[in-house]
């Protein structure tokens, strides 16, 4: 019996008795995957796709670092160039990004979190996935048919304007998923307010539950905006409605207040569930209750809520008003400090903490020296003077990449760590995923490093042609990723060999605080055969660790 709780009488249909199965076992037929409802396989079938899709933008990101060697148009003509990062844009931001935690970690974890048996609506979440898919076929028709050369944003009047690029098809891919974002943040809300356990109040609740609400409260009012936009520019170019081309009485500027009113929210959309990710891993790990629970609960709703009031600084040089700029500037400042508030909180909980180097802390702590990194670029970019200069340079691509790919990717990576013997049911070996971590960690900065020195000498984003005198800081960032790419490499590598290989799995080998790890390991396909009962706060390791020894689960 885990610490977090104690058992209560079953319900009523419980009282007969079951036959319980391993969902990776039972019914293992492509037509059983293809058709469940079970949140554990939906979220195999999503990691599975993630996988996929962080390999083509990694190669695609690779192909982008090559030609950039050295200062000509020398591999690919610069039309092809704009096309490979357009791709490499949408893929992983639509296709990797957004739903690497939440659906992936966050469809697997939530319910079991929870004490529920699955989402509070299972068919809606198999539809989500269906949707996710729709929209990697239509993107991987976009490729096969030439691909986009809009950049990822889709910016009009170059995406309505012009015939000789597939708009329509990547656009629709994006839009569906954004469905799938929809979906996916319905469910956890639901889930999240019905079908808590006993016991389990909103104080009791994970952070990674917390920050999986606040991210589904931006999926659900800023996705249906930025779908709406996507559609008028296809029935723009389609039928020729005047709304974003100015030859036909339309506003561009419109365009770029309705993507970024979403796309500013949804950096969240990403980050918010790997800073949840982080919360749970140094609690494990440092044997403390988190700092602060209650601020850092409410700082994730803060910055759902502060994140729909930033996107216009994004628009600071396309002839807005200095007026509406001064405070766009002042509101992108005070973003940050719910932010703040978690790495205080985090860097508070691992004082006088119990510390232990597994691979999941590991990840973590390169999670919290790339994002606080990534956070203060973002105040220069927030500083209208400043951003004037640096904006539309290579300096922004550094900033975006330090948040959402070092940030995003390692609390990810973290969070796989972390839960991959509860996924799976069994143990990777922890050296090779160290130096992968720190392999990662060190190829990253390589690689977006010399982009701040770069965007601060004015080279700028999305050319493949650039002066000799900034040969030497774009070979090592081509070398930086070449590391960063081994890095990941190797991770695939070894969670690949532990699925056959690999130490089986104890219920709990990181005696680890949570109503996840008192199930099986892989859970049973009903997660709980029992309805638990939760009895303590959440994180309460000293407690936990006081337990005598007979009075803890068999692999404490």
């Amino acid at each position: 019996m885990s610490a977090a709780i104690a058992p209560i009488q079953p319900r009523v249909e419980e009282k007969q008795q079951r036959k319980v199965y391993n969902y990776l076992n039972v019914e293992g037929s492509i037509k059983s995957w293809l058709l469940t409802q079970d949140h554990k396989r939906i979220a195999i079938l999503y990691l599975v796709g993630v996988t996929f899709f962080f390999m083509v933008g990694g190669l695609l990101a690779m192909a982008l670092r090559m030609e950039l060697l050295t200062p000509g148009s020398d591999m690919m003509a610069m039309d092809t160039y704009n096309k490979v990062f357009t791709m490499h844009g949408v893929v992983m931001i639509f296709f990797v990004l957004i739903p690497a935690i939440p659906a992936v970690l966050g469809n697997f974890l939530l319910p079991l979190m929870l004490g529920a048996r699955d989402l509070a609506f299972p068919k809606i979440n198999l539809l989500s996935w269906y949707c996710y898919m729709i929209g990697a076929a239509l993107l991987l028709y976009t490729v096969i048919a030439g691909g986009i050369d809009t950049g990822w944003t889709f910016t009009t009047p170059l995406s309505t304007r012009f015939v000789n690029t597939n708009v329509i098809s990547g656009g629709l891919a994006a839009f569906f998923a954004g469905f799938s974002s929809i979906f996916t943040g319905l469910n956890f809300i639901v889930t999240t307010h019905r079908m808590r356990a006993p016991g389990m109040t909103w104080f009791r609740m994970p952070l990674f539950v917390w920050a999986h609400y606040a991210t589904s409260v931006i999926m659900i009012l800023g996705t249906p905006v930025v779908s709406i936009t996507i559609v008028l520019v296809a029935l723009e170019r389609l039928i020729g409605i005047g709304v974003f081309d100015p030859r036909l009485g339309g506003d561009p500027l419109l365009f770029q207040h309705l993507f970024w009113f979403y796309s500013h929210p949804a950096v969240y959309v990403m980050l918010l569930p790997s800073m949840g990710v982080i919360s749970e891993v140094i609690a494990c790990f440092c044997r403390k209750r988190i700092f602060g629970y209650t601020a850092v609960a409410f700082s994730s709703v803060a910055i759902a809520v502060f994140g729909f009031f930033v996107w216009e600084h994004h628009m600071f040089i396309m002839g807005v008003s200095q007026y509406s700029a001064l405070v766009f500037s002042l509101l992108t400042m005070l973003v940050a400090v719910p932010s703040a508030i978690k790495v205080f909180n985090w860097t508070s909980t691992l004082y006088k903490g119990s510390i232990t180097f597994e691979a999941p802390m590991v990840y973590a702590f390169c999670f919290l020296g790339l994002f606080v990194i990534g956070g203060c670029t973002g105040v220069f970019l927030g500083s209208l003077g400043m951003d004037v200069h640096l904006t539309e340079t290579y300096f922004v691509v550094a900033h975006f990449h330090f948040v959402m790919v070092g940030s995003v990717i390692m609390g990810f990576m973290a969070g796989l760590h972390f839960w991959w013997p509860k996924i799976t049911g069994r143990m990777y070996p922890e050296a090779p995923a160290k130096v992968a971590a720190i392999t990662t960690f060190i190829g990253f900065f390589f690689t977006f490093g010399p982009q701040f020195i770069l965007g601060y000498l004015g080279m700028p984003r999305r050319y493949a042609m650039y002066p000799p005198e900034w040969q030497m800081l774009n070979v090592m960032s081509t070398a930086g990723a070449t590391i960063m790419g081994f890095g990941y490499l190797l991770t695939m590598l070894y969670l690949a060999w532990s699925l056959r290989y690999g130490v089986k799995a104890t219920t709990n080998p990181w005696r680890a605080y949570g109503l996840e790890w008192t199930v099986s390991s892989p859970p049973p396909t009903e997660n709980f055969a029992r309805v638990p009962l939760v009895t303590h706060e959440a994180y309460d390791y000293e407690w936990m660790d006081a337990q005598p020894e007979a009075s803890r689960s068999a692999s404490y």
